[in-house]
């Protein structure tokens, strides 16, 4: 007798916002049992219920230890999780509830963004022997020192694809709020189509790139042990986004997406000589506060010294004033300027190896619209693109309409 077929379904915050939302989630994964299908579920917490328990913590504490914080945080998954296992037998459909550590999610011990290290899942397994539906809360684990950890904010996708890995799913299917990927921000660009199918390369340059969904750990993760992502809507429930292999006998399109981002500040560090070991000493300090570094740009050597420009999420930008300050002195630099005012375009595509002329494309476009470009990083899939906060929008529409993605 042939076993059926599995599939992890992760459902995000605004799928299960309130009761009513957590009954047509139960009702759609009862549907889905009906048709023969073996069903994980994960799910994060009820809509803005994060952002409340950390506004709550604010107001308590000023030192919010990390164990702390994520015994707290990962409460308002094991409410959701809880709410839906209810509303599953309601209708028939047996099902229990596991937290990240009952379902053998193994983390380091890095508190509030831990990462996988193992996955134990033989709970899960012997609930789905027992025809019942396992739904496990999202984004959290339990740590080589058996303390509750916390992986992230949109680390409920990493635990699903976690569990598809371990379990050898034959896909996981991601639920939000959107019906899948598209070739632009549909906010931005009306006439944004959604993309059928698209590399797991290509989804990670648009997720470094500023793409918010899907969570880029988790496409990482899946292209590490080959699971199939789909990307889909919990309101419509319409087939949404293939992420997976790219397919070598299919011919790639030259440009897939445009990506925008305005999370980032630009910081330059000026008159910095130019010997060796200079940019090793400030990176190094950059690192040591854990600050997340994405373009670097260096000019040309004018007399001895030049310039080193790099961008960092806007959260890290006062560490990175702090530590660029502090060695100022040590490594002779003239002076440190920071820009909070730039955003990102970036052009995604795996067609852009074999086609020439994408980047003069992209330059001209911008250029006819009077968008001066201040930093420019490549890739072999990626370009990218730094230029005033207050004309990304206008460059995203230029350019998505220079190369037709509205076109099928």
């Amino acid at each position: 007798m042939a076993v059926a077929s599995l599939i992890v379904q992760k459902f995000g915050g605004t799928s299960v916002a309130d009761a009513d939302r957590i009954r047509a989630v139960a009702d759609y994964v009862a549907r889905t049992r009906r048709r023969g299908v073996r069903v994980v579920v994960v799910v994060s917490a009820m809509g803005k219920e994060t952002d409340e328990l950390l506004r709550l913590a604010a107001q308590v504490s000023d030192t919010r230890p990390g164990r702390e914080m994520d015994m707290l945080i990962t409460a308002g998954e094991r409410k959701a999780m809880a709410l839906l296992c209810m509303a599953l037998h309601d209708l028939g459909v047996p099902a229990d509830s596991f937290t990240g550590s009952q379902a053998g999610l193994i983390t380091d011990n890095e508190h509030t963004k831990a990462k996988v290290v193992e996955i134990r899942a033989d709970r899960i397994r012997s609930a789905l022997e027992e025809g019942r539906v396992p739904v496990v809360g999202g984004a959290q684990g339990v740590s080589l020192q058996n303390n509750v950890t916390f992986l992230g904010r949109g680390g409920s996708d990493t635990t699903a694809v976690a569990l598809a890995t371990a379990l050898s799913a034959d896909a996981c299917e991601l639920y939000t709020d959107v019906s899948g990927v598209f070739t632009a921000d549909p906010r931005v660009v009306p006439g944004a189509r959604r993309l059928h199918r698209v590399s797991f390369e290509e989804m990670l340059e648009m997720c470094a790139a500023g793409c918010p969904k899907p969570e880029m750990r988790s496409v990482e993760f899946a292209r590490n042990h080959g699971v199939k992502l789909h990307v889909r809507s919990s309101f419509t429930w319409e087939p949404g986004t293939w992420i997976e292999e790219e397919d070598p006998q299919v011919e790639q399109p030259i440009i897939s997406a445009v990506v925008s981002d305005a999370s980032e500040a630009k910081l330059t560090v000026t008159g910095v000589p130019d010997r060796p070991g200079v940019a090793a000493r400030l990176f190094r300090g950059l690192a040591d506060r854990l600050v997340n570094i994405d373009m670097i740009e260096q000019n040309i050597s004018i007399h001895g010294t030049t310039d080193i420009s790099f961008t960092v999420p806007h959260a890290d930008l006062p560490a990175a004033l702090d530590v660029c300050r502090t060695l100022q002195p040590e490594i002779g630099a003239t002076g440190v300027l920071s820009d909070d005012e730039i955003a990102t375009v970036s052009l995604i595509g795996a067609g852009m190896k074999t086609h020439p002329g994408v980047s003069a494309t992209m330059f001209e476009t911008l250029a006819n619209e009077g968008i001066n470009i201040e930093m420019i990083s490549t890739s072999a899939i990626r370009i990218t693109c730094v230029v005033r906060r207050t004309l990304v929008e206008q460059a995203v529409i230029v350019l998505h309409d220079a190369f037709k993605l509205e076109a099928e």
